[in-house]
């Protein structure tokens, strides 16, 4: 491949290829990540590949060389936690993250490229049963209709926008709440599918939710009944199709891992096949439009496969890492270190 794989871990930064996986490159002295830093998330800019955003527990950072160097980018955030974030790919300076623990949750927006920051409601709790700490684990700008926002928490509920974060109305509860609705809190990932139907997927933690109403019902999946494993942990667009990867494993961190493929909208699923046992519940995709057969999955315990047919068959990768929060690639070449 042409360009820079990312992997992001909680304890090494995030560390960088760009010779096609061969050899791997740690974070430099002397920046505003520590080349140790605990990293929660990364995302590609939508017109630019060589500026890449990562979550960090410095907060928010910013990447012009593709993830070679960085610097923080000032905003209420600084030195918070950043688990998600999410770049409007119509309007690349409309930003929306989420903090979480260690640090307080809330949901922050920029509307000019990180010059200026609005912390947004809803004011979200400082604890909540399950994991102490909620978590904004993920941030959704519908590109089809971008006025409409999602987010996620561990645990504390599905949250959607329809005024670009302005308000905010939480769409998770019980059945007598919303009927044929989302009946679990703790909410792992949201994407919007253009269809059509258009087709709205929500990842909880034991099963997947499917809307083809614009939310008004939803259709459940219990992936323990279905495939046998329960921790519904991710699903990631293959970049230019309405095609779906899902992520799911038997426990966090896990011990066993299955990846499947939908191309029908969420409605069936097939299992892909991985040429090596991973370790650990698949925690990551990482997918960019430059080449959509081109995917890269991580596991919470540091195994890395490669896909270069959309996630139909993996290959695992030589080098294994500590614990991967997240996993990008860009068509940009980052530069080698001097002496290298």
């Amino acid at each position: 491949m042409e360009g820079t794989i990312l992997v992001a871990t909680a304890g090494q930064g995030v560390l960088r290829s760009s010779d096609d996986g061969h050899t791997w490159y740690r974070l430099g002295l002397g920046q505003d990540i520590e080349f140790d830093a605990v990293v929660r998330c990364l995302a590609v800019h939508p017109e630019q590949p060589n500026v890449v955003y990562a979550g960090a527990d410095a907060g928010l950072v910013r990447s012009d060389d593709a993830g070679a160097t960085w610097h923080r980018v000032d905003s209420p955030m600084n030195d918070q936690t950043i688990w998600s974030l999410a770049i409007d790919p119509g309007d690349p300076d409309f930003i929306i993250t989420g903090t979480g623990a260690p640090s307080r949750a809330a949901v922050f927006r920029t509307t000019d490229g990180g010059t200026t920051w609005d912390r947004l409601p809803p004011e979200i709790p400082e604890f909540c049963a399950g994991v102490s700490k909620p978590r904004v684990l993920t941030a959704t700008v519908d590109r089809y209709d971008p006025k409409n926002l999602w987010f996620g928490i561990e645990e504390g509920g599905l949250w959607r926008s329809g005024d670009r974060g302005d308000s905010w109305t939480r769409i998770d509860g019980s059945p007598a709440r919303l009927p044929h609705g989302v009946t679990n809190s703790d909410i792992h990932c949201v994407l919007v599918l253009q269809g059509p139907p258009k087709t709205i997927v929500v990842a909880v933690v034991n099963a997947l939710f499917v809307s083809q109403d614009d939310g008004r019902t939803w259709t459940r999946t219990d992936t323990r009944k279905q495939w046998g494993v329960y921790y519904t942990r991710l699903v990631k667009q293959i970049p230019g199709t309405d095609e779906l990867l899902l992520g799911i494993g038997d426990a966090t961190p896990g011990t066993l891992t299955k990846i499947f493929r939908s191309t029908d909208l969420a409605r069936t699923w097939q299992e892909s096949s991985l040429d090596t046992p991973a370790n650990s519940t698949v925690w990551a995709f990482g997918v960019h439009p430059a080449d959509a057969r081109l995917a890269f999955a991580g596991t919470k315990y540091g195994h890395l496969f490669r896909s270069t047919d959309s996630g139909r068959t993996w290959t695992k990768e030589w080098r294994e890492f500590s614990e991967i929060t997240d996993v990008a690639w860009t068509p940009a070449i980052a530069p080698a270190p001097e002496g290298h």
